[in-house]
């Protein structure tokens, strides 16, 4: 075995190493998830996620390499998220990297997490053709593009305040669904009916988006409104967010006219979002590209996928941390 990429991903509350190599096969992966340690504090707590990243990434890099029979000969590099992130994941991720590049004798490079998701709809058997108008949905992040090529973007729009994914959690506590929200508020959402008005923030505005008002909203209807099923708010809620992503996506296929839509984040997961834009695309006839769900999320096979790229650029290295790392800079 030859020409693998070793992926770390620390950027958040998961601790993910995987092995790809250059056409997208996945030859081992392991993700430890920090659901028990962040659970009751209803959200991701920092300095906690680094002392689990500490505490899990040399055994996770370990049963990773034993898993597919490699040693650091089989390494063609190791690629890390550098940002955007939390700042002390990221420097456990970074620094993890850099000891191993040193004592292996293998290049490292820091890796942007956006970057990372972009690519991973090229993961088992995707092909994304270019030009491609790009929607990145996650619980940090929500970003319209124009891509002309896998490293020319053209941001249209981004969110003002809360990510999609970032909603999707908090109205997921609300309604005491627990954690991770979005999968949970998609079931309770096909059990229900969207019966609610709820708004569409800046549905009808350009390309930039704004969720805080849509979670204000139902946090009021819940508070005025408790005879309302979970399960019919739940609906009402993914069908207000849909119907934002979706007049977003046609306003840019009709713009840009590219021949792909590619969705990706963990939103993207959502099978109620992938049926809508899987309709948006055959209104314009253009490919649409999704990643495999099991890629939708963060993981380190997207960033080692990335990785391949920066290495035929020719990109330098950098191992130093970018808590806000744009999707403009490698």
């Amino acid at each position: 075995m030859s020409g693998l990429i070793l992926g770390i991903e620390t950027s958040c509350d998961d601790t993910s190493v995987a092995l790809v190599d250059r056409s997208g096969h996945v030859a081992a992966i392991k993700t430890v998830s920090q659901y028990e340690v962040h659970e009751a504090f209803g959200g991701v707590y920092p300095e906690l996620a680094s002392r689990a990243h500490l505490e899990a990434i040399l055994p996770t890099i370990q049963s990773v390499m034993d898993e597919a029979s490699a040693t650091q000969k089989d390494l063609t590099a190791i690629g890390v998220t550098r940002g955007p992130g939390l700042i002390g994941s990221l420097l456990v991720g970074l620094s993890t990297a850099e000891a191993l590049s040193l004592g292996w004798g293998v290049p490292a490079y820091g890796v942007n997490h956006l970057r990372g998701h972009i690519r991973s709809v090229e993961l088992e058997d995707g092909q994304t053709e270019f030009p491609a108008v790009i929607m990145l949905v996650s619980g940090g992040h929500t970003l319209i593009a124009d891509l002309k090529d896998p490293w020319s973007y053209r941001l249209l729009g981004t969110t003002r305040d809360d990510s999609v994914g970032e909603s999707y959690d908090k109205v997921a506590r609300m309604l005491g669904l627990g954690m991770p929200g979005g999968p949970a508020i998609d079931r309770a959402a096909k059990l229900g009916r969207p019966v609610l008005r709820l708004p569409r923030p800046m549905k009808n505005e350009g390309y930039e988006f704004s969720f805080s008002g849509l979670k204000s909203s139902v946090a009021r209807h819940i508070e005025n409104h408790p005879e309302v099923s979970l399960e019919d708010m739940s609906a009402s809620f993914v069908a207000a967010c849909l119907d934002v992503l979706v007049a977003k996506a046609d306003r840019a296929l009709a713009e840009c006219k590219p021949r792909s839509l590619v969705i990706v984040g963990g939103v993207s997961a959502s099978p109620q979002l992938r049926d809508a834009m899987a309709q948006v695309a055959g209104r314009h006839g253009v490919n649409l590209c999704l990643p495999p769900v099991k890629w939708a999320t963060d993981n380190a096979a997207m960033i080692a996928m990335a990785t391949w790229d920066y290495i035929e650029r020719g990109v330098q290295p950098a191992l130093f941390p970018k808590p806000n790392l744009s999707l403009e800079t490698p």
